[in-house]
């Protein structure tokens, strides 16, 4: 299927979830790393749909993209996480990379490569301090560091590595994930999120193209949607986890014995059950309705960047975040009452919605999102541009 506008990317989405919802459950209780669901992901094309027009990719913006990530998280959250920094890289790429690195990546990515972040590390005061280093050394750039949370790293075919530039300040490093020096160990011990493989990346003395570096310092200096993209993702991963919960609501209900106090013949007809059905789908659909309007918000930024229009996505995206998040961890948590005891069961795996949902929710804190909003609200003091707004 050839993806070439948003109803075509939507609609191969929704044929590729059958294929990853199988064995979704089976994967995530014995930690079965999604290899073959990937490459299928990969074979339908929408890994590529972000790729810029002037590559010879369709181009498709932020509401395509949220769309899409959605669908795929409501089947299996940790397939729709793998390539989360697949689409944040190429992003990168497209506002501040040189026109060999463009043609490179996206050429590459076309022809079915995966991107995969080696970005955060553990030992440093926040998660934007970095050890890792790019330096010169005869002739050439080398690169040496340990990153941790790598998602995606085992599937990628191309690492995007942040490290300390040789003339200072911040840059990402494209490598090959099978260059000399790199290990990749799958040490990612999560409750949740258990196949995304975010384990670390170790790099020794590896040898860089200086054609496939982007100055990150350039990418974050100027306010733009970088960033509010990045969490965009984030929020669609939640609301599709959301959705996934609450799609299960029927089939366990259908399947369980009515309140004696109820006084009805099935428990579908409990009206304290359905008010709970009720409220959940609220949050679920309210949290899909932020997410689509900040995608939009988004697009309308990148069309026309004011500061206006870039502010006002950061807020939009950051209460879809919130929203999605609560709805995610809501919804993960309360299935359980449509089921009874029995969905308790170990070999049913349905806390896998809440363990997802808990794990996922802690990349970003929630509470910056609502303060940046309430200064917004009572100051109108617009929000910075940074990686994680």
């Amino acid at each position: 299927m050839a993806i070439t506008d948003h109803e075509s990317a939507v609609s191969a989405a929704r044929v590729l979830a059958p294929t990853v919802a199988a064995g979704a459950s089976t994967r995530d209780n014995d930690r079965v790393l999604p290899f073959q669901e990937v490459t299928t992901l990969t074979a339908s094309g929408l890994l590529a749909l972000t790729v810029p027009v002037e590559f010879g990719g369709p181009g498709l913006g932020a509401r395509t993209l949220a769309d899409v990530v959605a669908i795929v998280a409501a089947v299996d959250p940790s397939v729709a996480q793998i390539p989360h920094s697949h689409f944040v890289f190429l992003d990168a790429a497209r506002r501040v990379g040189s026109d060999v690195l463009k043609r490179n990546l996206f050429s590459r990515v076309l022809n079915g490569a995966r991107v995969a972040n080696a970005q955060t590390e553990r030992g440093g005061k926040t998660v934007l301090d970095d050890a890792t280093t790019l330096r010169r050394r005869d002739g050439g750039l080398r690169l040496t560091g340990t990153k941790f949370y790598a998602t995606g790293a085992l599937f990628a075919d191309i690492l995007a590595v942040r490290a300390l530039g040789p003339d200072g300040g911040s840059v990402v490093a494209y490598v090959d994930a099978g260059a000399v020096g790199i290990r990749i160990d799958d040490d990612w011990d999560g409750f949740g999120q258990r196949t995304t493989s975010s384990g670390t990346v170790a790099l020794d003395d590896v040898a860089v193209d200086p054609d496939l570096v982007l100055d990150y310092t350039r990418l974050l200096a100027t306010p733009s949607t970088y960033g509010t993209r990045a969490q965009l993702l984030h929020a669609a991963i939640d609301v599709g986890i959301a959705r996934g919960a609450l799609d299960l609501v029927p089939e366990l209900t259908a399947a369980a014995r009515p309140w004696f106090e109820a006084g009805v013949d099935r428990a579908a007809e409990d009206p304290l059950l359905l008010a709970q059905a009720g409220e959940l789908e609220l949050i679920v659909r309210s949290a899909t309705a932020l997410l689509r309007e900040a995608a939009d918000r988004i697009d309308e930024a990148d069309a026309a960047p004011t500061p206006d229009a870039i502010a006002d996505a950061a807020l939009a995206t950051a209460a879809a975040k919130v929203a999605a998040g609560r709805a995610a961890r809501r919804a993960g948590s309360e299935l359980f009452d449509f089921g009874g005891t029995r969905t308790a069961s170990v070999r049913a795996n349905l806390n896998r919605f809440w363990r997802d949902a808990r794990t996922h929710t802690l990349h970003d804190p929630e509470r910056w999102k609502l303060q940046h909003l309430g200064r917004w609200a009572i100051d109108g003091q617009r929000p910075p541009s940074h990686g994680t707004l």
